[in-house]
Protein backbone atom coordinates (compact mmCIF):
# COMPACT_ATOMS: atom_id res chain seq x y z
CA UNK A 1 0.00 0.00 0.00
CA UNK A 2 1.41 3.39 -0.92
CA UNK A 3 1.22 6.42 1.36
CA UNK A 4 -1.83 7.95 -0.29
CA UNK A 5 -3.76 4.68 -0.10
CA UNK A 6 -2.78 4.29 3.56
CA UNK A 7 -4.02 7.77 4.45
CA UNK A 8 -7.39 7.07 2.76
CA UNK A 9 -7.90 3.66 4.31
CA UNK A 10 -10.68 3.11 6.85
CA UNK A 11 -9.81 2.87 10.58
CA UNK A 12 -9.57 -0.58 12.08
CA UNK A 13 -11.88 -1.81 14.81
CA UNK A 14 -10.61 -3.13 18.13
CA UNK A 15 -10.72 -6.60 16.60
CA UNK A 16 -8.42 -5.50 13.81
CA UNK A 17 -11.10 -5.74 11.08
CA UNK A 18 -12.17 -2.92 8.83
CA UNK A 19 -15.58 -1.45 9.74
CA UNK A 20 -17.76 -3.41 12.17
CA UNK A 21 -19.83 -2.30 15.17
CA UNK A 22 -16.88 -0.86 17.17
CA UNK A 23 -15.07 1.68 15.03
CA UNK A 24 -11.81 3.05 16.39
CA UNK A 25 -12.23 6.23 18.39
CA UNK A 26 -10.89 9.27 16.52
CA UNK A 27 -7.82 10.65 18.21
CA UNK A 28 -7.35 14.37 18.81
CA UNK A 29 -4.33 15.86 17.13
CA UNK A 30 -2.41 19.09 17.10
CA UNK A 31 -3.42 21.58 14.46
CA UNK A 32 0.11 22.92 14.05
CA UNK A 33 3.69 22.25 15.06
CA UNK A 34 4.39 23.31 18.63
CA UNK A 35 7.60 21.81 19.97
CA UNK A 36 8.84 23.42 23.19
CA UNK A 37 11.93 22.77 25.32
CA UNK A 38 11.38 20.89 28.57
CA UNK A 39 11.30 22.60 31.94
CA UNK A 40 14.50 20.77 32.86
CA UNK A 41 16.29 22.22 29.87
CA UNK A 42 14.92 25.69 30.66
CA UNK A 43 16.19 25.38 34.23
CA UNK A 44 19.66 24.18 33.22
CA UNK A 45 22.21 26.97 33.27
CA UNK A 46 25.98 26.81 33.69
CA UNK A 47 26.98 30.05 35.48
CA UNK A 48 30.46 29.96 33.96
CA UNK A 49 29.10 29.79 30.43
CA UNK A 50 26.47 32.42 31.22
CA UNK A 51 29.18 34.85 32.31
CA UNK A 52 31.97 33.98 29.89
CA UNK A 53 29.71 33.87 26.83
CA UNK A 54 28.62 37.42 27.60
CA UNK A 55 32.16 38.77 27.88
CA UNK A 56 33.90 40.60 25.03
CA UNK A 57 37.03 38.50 24.86
CA UNK A 58 39.12 40.12 22.12
CA UNK A 59 42.83 39.59 22.91
CA UNK A 60 45.52 42.15 22.21
CA UNK A 61 46.87 41.04 18.80
CA UNK A 62 50.36 42.16 19.82
CA UNK A 63 50.52 39.61 22.67
CA UNK A 64 50.01 35.83 22.49
CA UNK A 65 46.98 34.67 24.45
CA UNK A 66 47.60 33.01 27.84
CA UNK A 67 44.43 31.34 29.08
CA UNK A 68 44.45 30.70 32.81
CA UNK A 69 40.74 29.97 32.93
CA UNK A 70 40.14 26.32 32.02
CA UNK A 71 40.49 23.60 34.65
CA UNK A 72 41.97 21.13 32.17
CA UNK A 73 45.56 20.11 32.98
CA UNK A 74 46.17 18.87 29.43
CA UNK A 75 45.70 22.22 27.64
CA UNK A 76 49.34 23.31 27.46
CA UNK A 77 50.85 19.87 26.93
CA UNK A 78 53.39 20.25 29.73
CA UNK A 79 51.62 17.77 32.02
CA UNK A 80 51.21 14.51 30.09
CA UNK A 81 49.90 11.41 31.79
CA UNK A 82 52.35 8.68 32.66
CA UNK A 83 53.54 6.03 30.19
CA UNK A 84 52.15 3.32 32.48
CA UNK A 85 48.68 4.85 32.18
CA UNK A 86 48.89 4.86 28.40
CA UNK A 87 50.19 1.28 28.33
CA UNK A 88 47.28 0.12 30.48
CA UNK A 89 44.88 1.59 27.92
CA UNK A 90 46.75 0.04 25.01
CA UNK A 91 46.66 -3.37 26.69
CA UNK A 92 42.94 -3.04 27.35
CA UNK A 93 42.27 -2.19 23.72
CA UNK A 94 44.52 -4.95 22.37
CA UNK A 95 42.83 -7.54 24.58
CA UNK A 96 39.52 -7.08 22.72
CA UNK A 97 37.79 -7.95 26.01
CA UNK A 98 36.24 -4.57 26.72
CA UNK A 99 34.33 -3.68 23.57
CA UNK A 100 30.87 -4.61 24.83
CA UNK A 101 28.48 -3.38 27.48
CA UNK A 102 29.45 -3.57 31.14
CA UNK A 103 27.02 -3.61 34.07
CA UNK A 104 25.68 -0.10 34.62
CA UNK A 105 27.63 0.20 37.89
CA UNK A 106 30.85 -1.09 36.28
CA UNK A 107 32.75 -4.32 36.00
CA UNK A 108 33.07 -6.07 39.37
CA UNK A 109 36.85 -6.41 39.00
CA UNK A 110 37.23 -2.71 38.20
CA UNK A 111 35.07 -1.72 41.16
CA UNK A 112 37.17 -3.94 43.41
CA UNK A 113 40.33 -2.26 42.08
CA UNK A 114 38.96 1.16 43.07
CA UNK A 115 37.86 -0.18 46.45
CA UNK A 116 41.34 -1.57 47.10
CA UNK A 117 43.02 1.66 46.01
CA UNK A 118 40.78 3.97 48.05
CA UNK A 119 40.24 1.80 51.11
CA UNK A 120 41.74 2.89 54.44
CA UNK A 121 41.71 1.07 57.78
CA UNK A 122 39.44 3.82 59.17
CA UNK A 123 37.17 3.71 56.09
CA UNK A 124 37.24 0.23 54.52
CA UNK A 125 35.66 -0.35 51.13
CA UNK A 126 34.48 -3.37 49.14
CA UNK A 127 33.49 -3.62 45.49
CA UNK A 128 29.81 -3.23 46.43
CA UNK A 129 30.66 0.19 47.90
CA UNK A 130 31.87 1.48 44.50
CA UNK A 131 29.86 2.68 41.52
CA UNK A 132 31.77 3.61 38.38
CA UNK A 133 30.48 6.64 36.47
CA UNK A 134 31.10 8.63 33.34
CA UNK A 135 33.45 11.11 34.98
CA UNK A 136 33.20 12.70 38.40
CA UNK A 137 30.47 14.98 37.06
CA UNK A 138 28.11 12.04 36.67
CA UNK A 139 29.10 10.79 40.11
CA UNK A 140 27.99 14.14 41.53
CA UNK A 141 24.78 14.05 39.49
CA UNK A 142 23.85 10.56 40.69
CA UNK A 143 24.66 11.45 44.30
CA UNK A 144 22.47 14.54 44.26
CA UNK A 145 19.77 12.60 42.43
CA UNK A 146 19.64 9.78 44.97
CA UNK A 147 19.64 12.03 48.06
CA UNK A 148 17.26 14.81 47.01
CA UNK A 149 13.68 15.31 45.84
CA UNK A 150 12.28 18.37 44.07
CA UNK A 151 11.63 21.01 46.73
CA UNK A 152 14.51 19.82 48.92
CA UNK A 153 17.59 21.97 49.37
CA UNK A 154 21.31 21.30 49.33
CA UNK A 155 24.16 23.23 50.94
CA UNK A 156 26.80 24.37 48.45
CA UNK A 157 30.08 26.22 49.14
CA UNK A 158 30.53 29.84 48.09
CA UNK A 159 32.81 30.18 46.21
CA UNK A 160 32.19 26.76 44.74
CA UNK A 161 32.16 24.61 41.61
CA UNK A 162 29.28 25.80 39.42
CA UNK A 163 28.12 22.29 38.43
CA UNK A 164 26.45 21.69 41.80
CA UNK A 165 24.00 24.53 41.22
CA UNK A 166 23.52 23.66 37.55
CA UNK A 167 22.49 20.11 38.40
CA UNK A 168 20.38 20.95 41.43
CA UNK A 169 18.31 23.70 39.85
CA UNK A 170 17.57 21.51 36.82
CA UNK A 171 16.17 18.88 39.22
CA UNK A 172 13.98 21.36 41.08
CA UNK A 173 16.27 21.40 44.12
CA UNK A 174 16.95 24.63 45.98
CA UNK A 175 20.56 25.68 46.47
CA UNK A 176 21.67 27.34 49.70
CA UNK A 177 25.15 28.85 49.60
CA UNK A 178 27.34 28.67 52.69
CA UNK A 179 30.36 30.95 52.96
CA UNK A 180 34.04 30.09 52.82
CA UNK A 181 36.43 32.45 54.57
CA UNK A 182 39.42 33.70 52.53
CA UNK A 183 41.11 35.11 55.62
CA UNK A 184 41.13 31.55 57.05
CA UNK A 185 42.46 29.85 53.92
CA UNK A 186 38.89 29.29 52.72
CA UNK A 187 37.66 27.32 55.73
CA UNK A 188 33.90 26.90 56.02
CA UNK A 189 31.99 29.45 58.06
CA UNK A 190 30.41 26.74 60.20
CA UNK A 191 28.06 29.11 61.99
CA UNK A 192 26.67 30.32 58.68
CA UNK A 193 26.45 26.75 57.40
CA UNK A 194 24.46 25.61 60.42
CA UNK A 195 22.05 28.55 60.12
CA UNK A 196 20.98 27.38 56.64
CA UNK A 197 19.84 23.88 57.60
CA UNK A 198 16.11 23.15 57.79
CA UNK A 199 13.84 20.12 57.53
CA UNK A 200 14.19 20.03 53.72
CA UNK A 201 18.00 20.00 53.72
CA UNK A 202 19.00 16.72 52.06
CA UNK A 203 22.71 17.06 51.43
CA UNK A 204 25.83 18.99 52.41
CA UNK A 205 28.41 19.29 49.62
CA UNK A 206 32.01 19.58 50.80
CA UNK A 207 34.74 20.17 48.20
CA UNK A 208 38.17 19.24 49.50
CA UNK A 209 40.64 20.04 47.98
CA UNK A 210 38.71 22.96 46.58
CA UNK A 211 37.84 24.16 43.14
CA UNK A 212 38.08 27.17 42.80
CA UNK A 213 40.03 27.99 45.96
CA UNK A 214 42.86 25.47 46.00
CA UNK A 215 42.34 25.05 49.72
CA UNK A 216 42.86 21.86 51.74
CA UNK A 217 41.06 21.51 55.05
CA UNK A 218 42.94 20.51 58.17
CA UNK A 219 42.00 17.40 60.14
CA UNK A 220 40.55 19.62 62.87
CA UNK A 221 38.36 21.53 60.44
CA UNK A 222 37.12 18.32 58.80
CA UNK A 223 36.19 17.00 62.25
CA UNK A 224 34.28 20.22 62.95
CA UNK A 225 32.37 19.84 59.68
CA UNK A 226 31.46 16.28 60.62
CA UNK A 227 30.30 17.44 64.05
CA UNK A 228 27.86 19.86 62.44
CA UNK A 229 26.63 17.22 59.96
CA UNK A 230 26.15 14.70 62.76
CA UNK A 231 24.33 17.19 64.98
CA UNK A 232 21.92 18.14 62.18
CA UNK A 233 21.67 14.64 60.63
CA UNK A 234 22.66 15.80 57.14
CA UNK A 235 24.54 13.37 54.85
CA UNK A 236 27.63 14.60 53.03
CA UNK A 237 28.50 14.56 49.36
CA UNK A 238 32.29 14.82 49.37
CA UNK A 239 33.70 16.05 46.06
CA UNK A 240 37.24 14.63 46.22
CA UNK A 241 38.24 14.73 42.55
CA UNK A 242 41.45 16.53 43.60
CA UNK A 243 42.16 14.02 46.37
CA UNK A 244 45.93 13.65 46.96
CA UNK A 245 46.64 16.47 44.51
CA UNK A 246 48.05 18.36 47.47
CA UNK A 247 51.39 19.50 48.82
CA UNK A 248 50.87 17.41 51.98
CA UNK A 249 48.18 14.74 52.13
CA UNK A 250 45.51 14.80 54.78
CA UNK A 251 42.64 12.53 55.80
CA UNK A 252 39.42 12.11 53.86
CA UNK A 253 36.14 13.08 55.47
CA UNK A 254 34.88 9.51 55.58
CA UNK A 255 37.94 8.31 57.47
CA UNK A 256 37.15 10.60 60.41
CA UNK A 257 33.61 9.50 61.18
CA UNK A 258 31.72 6.23 61.25
CA UNK A 259 28.47 8.01 62.10
CA UNK A 260 28.00 10.49 59.25
CA UNK A 261 27.17 8.79 55.92
CA UNK A 262 29.29 10.05 53.01
CA UNK A 263 29.07 9.67 49.25
CA UNK A 264 32.61 10.47 48.10
CA UNK A 265 33.00 11.35 44.42
CA UNK A 266 36.32 11.00 42.62
CA UNK A 267 37.91 9.82 39.41
CA UNK A 268 40.91 9.73 37.11
CA UNK A 269 40.50 13.17 35.53
CA UNK A 270 42.82 15.40 37.52
CA UNK A 271 45.29 13.26 39.43
CA UNK A 272 46.03 11.09 36.38
CA UNK A 273 45.70 14.06 33.97
CA UNK A 274 43.12 12.40 31.69
CA UNK A 275 39.85 14.38 32.05
CA UNK A 276 38.68 13.33 28.59
CA UNK A 277 38.67 9.65 29.51
CA UNK A 278 35.53 10.20 31.61
CA UNK A 279 36.15 7.79 34.45
CA UNK A 280 34.67 8.64 37.81
CA UNK A 281 33.33 6.82 40.83
CA UNK A 282 31.15 7.05 43.90
CA UNK A 283 32.44 5.58 47.16
CA UNK A 284 29.64 4.70 49.57
CA UNK A 285 30.78 5.19 53.17
CA UNK A 286 28.01 4.03 55.49
CA UNK A 287 29.50 2.14 58.38
CA UNK A 288 26.63 3.10 60.67
CA UNK A 289 24.07 1.90 58.07
CA UNK A 290 22.25 5.23 57.82
CA UNK A 291 21.86 4.83 54.06
CA UNK A 292 20.90 1.19 54.43
CA UNK A 293 20.06 -0.69 51.25
CA UNK A 294 17.71 1.88 49.74
CA UNK A 295 20.32 4.49 48.85
CA UNK A 296 22.52 1.81 47.32
CA UNK A 297 19.62 0.44 45.30
CA UNK A 298 18.68 3.96 44.27
CA UNK A 299 22.19 4.59 42.96
CA UNK A 300 22.06 1.34 40.98
CA UNK A 301 18.72 2.31 39.44
CA UNK A 302 19.95 5.80 38.55
CA UNK A 303 23.11 4.34 37.00
CA UNK A 304 20.88 2.26 34.72
CA UNK A 305 19.62 5.38 32.98
CA UNK A 306 22.79 5.17 30.90
CA UNK A 307 25.17 2.28 30.53
CA UNK A 308 27.87 3.64 32.77
CA UNK A 309 31.52 4.48 32.26
CA UNK A 310 33.70 3.71 29.24
CA UNK A 311 34.40 -0.03 29.24
CA UNK A 312 37.91 0.29 27.78
CA UNK A 313 38.97 2.60 30.61
CA UNK A 314 37.33 0.21 33.06
CA UNK A 315 39.44 -2.57 31.58
CA UNK A 316 42.58 -0.52 32.13
CA UNK A 317 41.60 0.74 35.57
CA UNK A 318 43.26 -1.92 37.72
CA UNK A 319 46.62 -1.40 35.99
CA UNK A 320 46.29 2.40 36.09
CA UNK A 321 45.71 2.38 39.82
CA UNK A 322 48.34 -0.22 40.65
CA UNK A 323 51.13 0.49 38.17
CA UNK A 324 51.38 4.28 38.00
CA UNK A 325 54.74 5.13 39.62
CA UNK A 326 54.71 7.43 42.66
CA UNK A 327 57.14 9.74 40.90
CA UNK A 328 54.44 10.69 38.40
CA UNK A 329 52.20 12.04 41.15
CA UNK A 330 55.01 13.88 42.93
CA UNK A 331 56.17 15.46 39.67
CA UNK A 332 52.71 16.88 38.99
CA UNK A 333 52.35 18.19 42.52
CA UNK A 334 55.82 19.76 42.36
CA UNK A 335 54.88 21.65 39.19
CA UNK A 336 51.63 22.93 40.68
CA UNK A 337 53.27 23.92 43.96
CA UNK A 338 56.06 25.78 42.16
CA UNK A 339 53.57 27.70 40.03
CA UNK A 340 51.47 28.49 43.10
CA UNK A 341 54.50 29.92 44.89
CA UNK A 342 55.51 31.96 41.84
CA UNK A 343 52.02 33.29 41.29
CA UNK A 344 51.43 34.11 44.95
CA UNK A 345 54.79 35.86 45.31
CA UNK A 346 54.43 37.87 42.11
CA UNK A 347 50.86 38.99 42.67
CA UNK A 348 51.28 39.71 46.39
CA UNK A 349 53.54 42.58 45.36
CA UNK A 350 50.89 44.10 43.06
CA UNK A 351 48.93 46.97 44.67
CA UNK A 352 45.21 46.25 44.66
CA UNK A 353 45.50 42.47 44.49
CA UNK A 354 45.24 39.99 47.38
CA UNK A 355 46.10 36.41 46.35
CA UNK A 356 45.28 33.56 48.74
CA UNK A 357 48.01 30.90 48.83
CA UNK A 358 46.58 27.47 47.90
CA UNK A 359 47.54 24.10 49.36
CA UNK A 360 46.18 21.78 46.68
CA UNK A 361 44.19 21.22 43.51
CA UNK A 362 45.19 23.40 40.52
CA UNK A 363 43.93 26.86 41.40
CA UNK A 364 44.72 30.13 43.12
CA UNK A 365 42.14 32.79 43.96
CA UNK A 366 43.03 36.49 43.81
CA UNK A 367 41.02 39.22 45.51
CA UNK A 368 40.58 42.57 43.72
CA UNK A 369 40.35 45.77 45.76
CA UNK A 370 37.75 47.20 43.41
CA UNK A 371 37.76 50.60 45.13
CA UNK A 372 41.27 51.09 43.75
CA UNK A 373 40.18 50.25 40.22
CA UNK A 374 37.29 52.70 39.70
CA UNK A 375 37.45 52.26 35.93
CA UNK A 376 35.92 48.79 36.32
CA UNK A 377 32.46 47.95 37.60
CA UNK A 378 33.19 44.45 38.85
CA UNK A 379 35.43 41.40 38.49
CA UNK A 380 33.87 40.51 35.12
CA UNK A 381 34.69 43.95 33.74
CA UNK A 382 38.21 43.74 35.23
CA UNK A 383 39.04 40.34 33.72
CA UNK A 384 37.48 41.24 30.38
CA UNK A 385 39.73 44.29 30.05
CA UNK A 386 42.72 42.18 31.14
CA UNK A 387 42.12 40.06 28.04
CA UNK A 388 41.72 43.09 25.80
CA UNK A 389 44.93 44.76 26.94
CA UNK A 390 47.21 41.92 28.04
CA UNK A 391 45.80 38.75 26.40
CA UNK A 392 45.59 37.01 29.77
CA UNK A 393 42.30 35.34 30.61
CA UNK A 394 41.50 34.59 34.26
CA UNK A 395 38.04 33.41 35.23
CA UNK A 396 36.03 36.04 37.14
CA UNK A 397 34.91 34.56 40.45
CA UNK A 398 31.36 35.79 39.90
CA UNK A 399 31.10 32.49 38.04
CA UNK A 400 31.57 30.87 41.47
CA UNK A 401 29.09 33.18 43.23
CA UNK A 402 31.99 35.20 44.69
CA UNK A 403 32.47 38.65 43.11
CA UNK A 404 35.62 40.80 43.31
CA UNK A 405 37.96 37.81 42.91
CA UNK A 406 39.37 35.93 39.96
CA UNK A 407 40.68 32.38 39.63
CA UNK A 408 44.02 31.42 38.10
CA UNK A 409 44.72 27.89 36.81
CA UNK A 410 48.23 26.75 37.78
CA UNK A 411 48.87 24.06 35.17
CA UNK A 412 50.75 26.26 32.68
CA UNK A 413 54.51 25.95 32.00
CA UNK A 414 56.57 28.01 34.44
CA UNK A 415 57.70 30.54 31.84
CA UNK A 416 54.08 31.28 30.95
CA UNK A 417 53.19 31.62 34.62
CA UNK A 418 55.89 34.26 35.00
CA UNK A 419 54.83 36.00 31.79
CA UNK A 420 51.17 36.03 32.81
CA UNK A 421 51.97 37.46 36.24
CA UNK A 422 54.10 40.15 34.65
CA UNK A 423 51.26 41.16 32.35
CA UNK A 424 48.78 41.21 35.24
CA UNK A 425 51.18 43.43 37.18
CA UNK A 426 51.52 45.79 34.21
CA UNK A 427 47.74 45.95 33.80
CA UNK A 428 47.12 46.70 37.48
CA UNK A 429 49.79 49.41 37.62
CA UNK A 430 48.12 51.15 34.69
CA UNK A 431 44.69 51.21 36.32
CA UNK A 432 45.38 51.24 40.07
CA UNK A 433 44.29 54.40 41.88
CA UNK A 434 45.72 54.95 45.39
CA UNK A 435 43.50 56.02 48.29
CA UNK A 436 42.33 59.58 47.88
CA UNK A 437 43.61 62.19 50.31
CA UNK A 438 40.49 64.33 50.58
CA UNK A 439 39.18 65.63 53.87
CA UNK A 440 37.12 62.54 54.60
CA UNK A 441 40.17 60.30 54.55
CA UNK A 442 42.20 62.69 56.69
CA UNK A 443 39.53 62.74 59.34
CA UNK A 444 39.59 58.97 59.75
Amino acid sequence: MDNQAYLKSKPLTLSGKVGGPFPAKPRSRRQRWEVKPSEMSRNTLNPIRAIVDGMKLIPNPAKPMISLSIGDPTVFGNLPTDAAVLQAMKDAIDSQRFNGYAPSVGYLRSRQAVANFCSRPEAPLEAEDVILTSGCSQAIELSIGVLCNPGDNILVPRPGFSLYKTLAISMGIEVKLYDLLPEKSWEIDLQHLESLVDERTSCLIVTNPSNPCGSVFSREHLQNILTVASKLCVPILADEIYSDMVSSSGPSLASLSSEVPVLACGGLAKRWLVPGWRMGWILIHDRNRVFGSEIRQGLVRLSQRILGACTVVQGALESILNDTPPGFYSSTISCLQSNAEICFSELSAVPGLNPVMPSGAMYLMVGIEMDHFPEFQNDVDFTERLVTEQSVFCLPASAFEYPDFFRIVLTVPEELMLEACGRIREFCRAWYRPPSCDGNDLDQ
